[in-house]
């Protein structure tokens, strides 16, 4: 009997030393842990397939009192979304990703964010490319709107039987000295179109924007002034140079993203695509009959441009600033940022992750097993700093439009004084 009595008093002590060992670290009634730290909820906004998910995991185990919770949208509702919260006041979220082609559209909101430079970016700064940093910063550089996640670093991507067919080189080094400069581009498509009877280019978008993306202001000067049609302006020679490889029959009718553009690279149809990194990912998924025939090499100086890429900004509406800043410096981190790769394709804007064993001695599988990162780093090295516009997207449409309807027989000079007039009255409503 005393046996059993002294049983129930030794289990009763060790179940009060387990509780109290429990109530550690639970969360007393201020909502904050017993080691002090606050119990914080982020909501984080984004857009696309980044992985982000599983890196989120891995922040909330180390560090015990955040939890963030992602709400994925398509490109144009998430940006639409947050635009209607910023402006109404009331809605934003703690976290929030901003695509490239739409960073500009939210300068004017600039006091509906944080500024990160209050919060200590500037001693990150040096670990990201200057170009894709600088973009982000207001004017005069004292305000930075996000830290930089990805970047498009466009490459030639280039089908090896047609090159073989039209006697050209297929290794990718010699492809790239072969096709240095703009010139080179046009004497390999029209070689290519004498040999084997096929187009260089799937479409008259993709024609255009090899000279589009590169330019460091297309569409509108730094001030936000329309630059389209200056004298000088870099944007009618994009368009005049798609327009005159389509009349020479080196550009393809192929709409982007439609069902015939990947089948079309699946065939071989076309001889390259001017793609960013990330379009290795759309060829995986959309042209797998393609696998082991295309490589990689680097393009021209003057159509590497960059096409995507995105940031992480923090609306001034959060209650907890620090943390959100914390959490989306060690997020776009290179170390993190070689883990994106890894794992979604998602190409890094910290130039640190270049030089990993783990990123240079990676290959790609669908291209024969080159390491097509290599090529893209160079690109990413060589781009200089864009300015959108907060109307990019509109004015790019028109234009895209006016090539549409030249393919299609329309008169191309016709095509572009109406688009022009189009723009201007969108601009003056």
């Amino acid at each position: 009997m005393k046996l059993k009595k002294l049983l129930i008093a030794s289990l009763s002590i060790l179940f009060v030393l387990f509780v109290a060992a429990c109530s550690d670290s639970s969360t007393d009634d201020s909502g904050k842990k017993a080691d002090g730290k606050e119990q914080v909820t982020l909501n984080f906004w984004m857009f696309g397939a980044t992985g982000y998910e599983e890196l989120v995991k891995e922040y909330e185990k180390q560090n015990e009192n955040i939890k963030i919770k992602i709400k994925t949208s398509e490109t144009a509702d998430h940006h639409n979304n947050l635009f209607t919260a910023l402006s109404a006041g009331s809605g934003a979220p703690d976290i929030a990703a901003l695509e490239l082609d739409q960073l500009d559209r939210f300068r004017d909101a600039q006091d509906r964010f944080v500024n990160l430079y209050d919060m200590g970016a500037k001693d990150i700064k040096g670990e990201y490319l200057d170009w894709k940093w600088e973009i982000a910063e207001n004017d005069n550089g004292e305000f930075l709107m996000g830290l930089p996640t990805d970047i498009g670093p466009k490459g030639l991507y280039y089908r090896l039987d047609i090159f073989e067919e039209a006697g050209l080189p297929t290794d990718p080094e010699e492809v790239s000295a072969l096709i240095a400069t703009p010139k080179d581009f046009k004497d390999a498509a029209i070689k290519i179109k004498e040999k084997t009877g096929k187009p260089m280019v799937a479409s008259m978008e993709m024609m255009y924007r090899a000279q589009l993306d590169a330019l460091e202001e297309s569409y509108f000067d730094a001030e936000g002034n329309l630059m389209i049609d200056e004298s000088g302006n870099g944007v009618k020679e994009a368009y005049d140079l798609a327009i005159d490889m389509n009349e020479l029959g080196l550009v393809g009718n192929y709409a982007m993203w439609s069902a015939e553009w990947a089948n079309g690279v699946n065939n071989g149809d076309f001889a390259v695509e001017l793609g960013a990194a990330w379009f290795k990912g759309w060829m995986e998924s959309n042209a797998p009959d393609a696998a082991g025939k295309f490589s990689i090499a680097t393009l021209p100086t003057e159509y590497s441009g960059n096409w995507g890429g995105s940031y992480i900004s923090i609306p001034k509406e959060t209650k907890h600033a620090e943390e959100a800043y914390e959490f989306v410096k060690w997020l776009v981190s290179p170390e993190n940022q070689l883990k994106s790769f890894k794992n979604n394709g998602l190409f890094p804007s910290a130039p640190a992750v270049y030089d990993m064993a783990e990123f240079k001695e990676a290959s790609d599988e669908y291209f024969g097993g080159q390491s097509t990162q290599t090529v893209f780093a160079q690109s990413a090295q060589k781009i200089g700093k864009v300015y959108k516009g907060k109307d990019y997207t509109s004015v790019h449409d028109e234009i895209l439009a006016a090539l549409v309807n030249s393919q299609a027989g329309a008169d191309p000079e016709k095509e572009w004084t109406e688009a022009i007039k189009r723009i201007t009255t969108k601009l003056d409503r």
